[in-house]
């Protein structure tokens, strides 16, 4: 779950221009490395804002293709204090990890190209948005990204369906934030096939491989892709709206299912 007060501390800091410097006050995002493990064994440490760790935990798994269905979890072990997740599953098949992974807020899972993994995976191909609800959701998204226009320090992302938002995470890393979302879609049984990501983060290859790999057949963001992001949506048939702001959208794959 997510604590806004404790996610947040006001602090003291000095506001300055070409002519002058004085002491101010500044709200400032948290951050807390959560462990993330299976069955007593660390999988990896995450920096994060401390928020829905359980969300955060399973997405994460999920993410890795070490889950895929809520019915194989067992216990899901939460300790805020030490700011840890251990995730029990139902069948306790052996799980060889080489190593920890320690992740930055930046996200970076380092990899590689997993396009051959992901090429069995379904996503829906004639899934079509209008226009109007994209720049609406997008609009509502900003909204109601209360952390971040409390800081200016996270990111937010947020699943919806048709055209309202069903889910709103928020994190200093926008790969949590999709994580998040991917946990809650787990948790509550939610079929992803004809739902959309709305995020306000930079839209690259390891972002594309998360929403891939959850199925998602649309992603729309307030920002720009890289040219991997862009071929691997091309290969995923996942269709990206970006750059949405001032009323206006650039649409880098699938544009035919765009509704004007």
């Amino acid at each position: 779950m997510s604590n806004f007060d404790q996610t947040i501390k006001t602090l003291k800091i000095f506001s300055a221009d070409s002519n002058s410097i004085a002491e101010s006050s500044a709200k400032v995002i948290r951050e807390v490395a959560l462990t993330i493990s299976l069955h007593g064994k660390t999988l990896a440490n995450i920096a994060c804002a401390g928020n829905y760790l359980d969300e955060l935990a399973i997405g994460f798994l999920r993410s890795e293709r070490i889950i895929s269905h809520h019915d194989e979890i067992a216990k899901i072990e939460v300790n805020t204090h030490e700011n840890s997740v251990n995730v029990i599953l139902k069948n306790k098949k052996e799980f060889s990890a080489t190593s920890v992974k320690n992740i930055a807020s930046s996200g970076a899972r380092g990899k590689g190209d997993n396009v051959d993994l992901l090429l069995p995976l379904q996503v829906p191909a004639e899934f079509k948005i209008k226009a109007k609800v994209a720049l609406k959701l997008m609009d509502e998204l900003l909204e109601n990204s209360a952390l971040h226009n409390e800081t200016h320090g996270t990111h937010c992302s947020a699943l919806a369906r048709t055209e309202k938002i069903i889910a709103l995470r928020e994190d200093i890393g926008r790969h949590n934030t999709i994580d998040m979302l991917g946990g809650y879609a787990l948790l509550q049984k939610i079929n992803l096939s004809e739902t959309i990501i709305l995020t306000t983060g930079r839209i690259s290859s390891e972002i594309v491989y998360k929403v891939w790999n959850l199925g998602i057949p649309a992603i729309i963001s307030h920002s720009a892709p890289t040219v991997k992001a862009i071929e691997l949506l091309q290969k995923a048939n996942i269709m990206l709206i970006g750059y949405v702001r001032g009323g206006t959208m650039n649409i880098y794959s699938q544009e035919r299912r765009i509704i004007i």
